[in-house]
Order: structure tokens, then sequence, then C-alpha cells
């Protein structure tokens, strides 16, 4: 029988206040089973980057529309707040899998760790630079970083890279701004409410929420692959599952049937509405405004697959990114096609 665990929530302010700093977050489901090995009824733990963010969505969708069990999983959802986050627990062995960006596979394959995206569930980052009301009128591009508070979900994380790119693409150093990891959700939005940042990167809901609240504007769009292109110069394949090369090479089975079910729901979502999406994820997900919830969700699908496969390009858009600022990856011969795999995508039974 599945088991539902509930995990404690951080304080939430305003609409669609959908915190990713709520350790191991609403409705992460698990099955109970003693099975062990590969095959049908192996337990999988996966930690994601912020559960009830829209841009990890394919995750908890999966399990709800129960394309898990139909494969006969017993897959285990945790979350962190940020992608970082969800990488240690990758690689120290705390999980099998992670939900998270793909761009930790390079940043970790020069630290000497072997990673690999079994599934990629997007096209874009599904990012957004968003600016306080109080600094709009100072913060019109990221030209005018320099001096500036910017926040970040964590220190080394996705959103992390991105704003230190999209400084540097503008003529700002990161040495010349300071980037502040406040989370998302109901501390992202406090911390622009309150002045701790001038602007700073995130993702729906808590997009939704600012623009509501009316706390602040947008800046720079990277929901869309057009979005993507026009800040990053390409697509950049984000959000994806990503596991440790060994693991996937010894539990292949296993492998494929977790990618099977993401691949169907990515299929799902591409013929359903946001309105239908938001209809089966956790009711807490929407915080009492599921008009709101869906809205977010709308604004986000266009970064989302329909197939799971990299998209053309990604990886080396992803690779350009990262060596514009990060001097260790700048200086390394990053090997891509270690990075992904097509295997299991090419053989999902959609």
């Amino acid at each position: 029988m599945r088991k539902t665990a509930r995990y404690t929530a951080l304080a939430a302010s305003g609409l669609l206040a959908l915190s990713s700093l709520t350790a191991c977050a609403n409705d992460a489901a698990s099955t109970a089973s003693t099975s062990k090995g590969d095959g049908k009824g192996v337990k999988v733990k996966i930690m994601v980057g912020g559960l009830d963010k829209v841009i990890y969505l394919p995750a908890m969708l999966t399990q709800r529309l129960g394309y898990f069990d139909a494969e006969g999983l017993d897959v285990e959802l945790l979350s962190e707040p940020a992608g970082v986050q969800a990488e240690t627990a990758l690689v120290s062995g705390q999980v099998q899998g992670a939900v998270g960006f793909y761009d930790h596979t390079l940043d970790l394959q020069v630290k000497g760790k072997s990673v690999e995206s079994v599934v990629q569930f997007s096209q874009a980052p599904g990012e957004v630079e968003v600016v306080s009301t109080k600094a709009a009128g100072k913060v019109k591009s990221p030209k005018d970083f320099k001096g500036k508070k910017l926040g970040v979900t964590g220190l080394g994380s996705s959103t992390d890279f991105l704003t230190k790119y999209l400084a540097v693409k503008n003529g700002i150093n990161v040495s010349e701004f300071t980037p502040v990891a406040v989370g998302a959700g109901p501390t992202f939005v406090a911390a622009l409410q309150q002045g701790s940042i001038d602007a700073g990167m995130t993702t729906d809901p808590t997009v939704a929420t600012i623009l509501d609240k009316k706390a602040g504007k947008v800046l720079v769009d990277m929901r869309t692959p057009e979005g993507s292109q026009a800040a990053l110069g390409g697509p950049y394949p984000s959000s994806s599952l990503y596991m440790q090369t060994d693991w996937v090479n010894s539990h292949k089975s296993t492998v494929q049937k977790m990618v099977n079910a993401f691949v169907k729901t990515l299929k799902w979502m591409s013929t359903h509405s946001a309105t239908e999406i938001a209809d089966k994820m956790p009711a807490d997900y929407s915080q009492g405004n599921k008009t709101l919830y869906a809205t977010a969700i709308k604004s986000t699908l266009p970064m989302f697959t329909k197939d799971g496969v990299m998209p053309a390009n990604g990886p080396e858009t992803v690779e350009k990114v990262l060596k514009a600022f990060n001097p260790t990856i700048k200086n390394a011969d990053v090997d891509l096609d270690k990075t992904y795999t097509t295997e299991f995508v090419k053989s999902a039974t959609g």
C-alpha cells in the first residue's frame, strides 16, 4: 500500500507562497517494499530540488498519475530547497536519482564524479529574473546588476549559475554583485519585499505570486524556448532526472521503467491543459488559489519536452554558459557525451 509522507511546511505568505524550503515537501509519497535488487518492486529514492516548483512538476505528477506503480516501481520522492542540495544527496549515496538541472552533470564531471541525465524534462530553464518594485527604476536589465544583491535558491545552484552568466554576458564581473541564498516561495517573496535582495531568479509558482502581489516585475523570462534563445543563445536543457552512471549501468531495467513512466507523463502533459494538470497535483500546492496555480503552470509549460529527449545543441549551450564564468569548467575538457544518455528515452514505451 502506498504511504504518503507529509513534511512540515515553512510559514506561508500570500497566494501560492509555495516554499521550496520545505524539506521533504508536501505529499512526497512512497510505497512500502522490502524488495531488493533490480526489477519489479525495487525501491528507488529520488531527491527533487523543490517538489512544489513547476519546473520539477513531472516528478510528483508521474506519481499522481500512477505511472510509477504501472511500471512496478516503488518510488519515494523527497525534496530539498535547491538543486545543488539534491545533487549533494545523490553523490553522497542518500538517493539513487536526482530531479534537478542538467548543468550539474557538467559541474560534477569536472569534480571527478560520473553522473548522467537519463531523461530530459525540459528545453529551457523555466527561470525568471524578477526585480523588486522598489528597485525597478534602477535595475532595468542585467547591465544594472553591479553593486546589487541578487537572490538565488542556493549558492552553487543553477539559479546561481544562470545569474552569473547573465551578469558576465552583460559586462558585469561576478565579483561586482552579491548573490544571496533566499530559497523560493515565501522566503524569496519576503526577501524581495523587505529589500534583502534587489532582484533575483526564481520559478513558478513563486513568479505568479510575486506578480499577483505586485511585489516585483519580470526582468528576464526564460520559461520558453524563445526566452532561452534570447537570454542564453540556444536551448537550455534544465530539469531532468540524473543519476550516477555506475548505478545506471548496473540497474538498467529499473532505469528503463523510470524513464518509461516519466515519458508517459511528458506526453500526458502535452495533451492536457494547465488546469487539468493543476487538478492532478496535491491540493495544498495551490495554496487556496487554483486559478493562480494553473496560471503558473501555463506560463511554464512551454519549457517541457514531449518525449524526454535531449534537445539538439542543448548540452553545448549549457557548456558555453558555464564556461563564461566558472574557471574550473572554463579550463576543463568536458566530455558532453558522458553527461547524458538517450538509450532509455529511445526505448521508452510512452
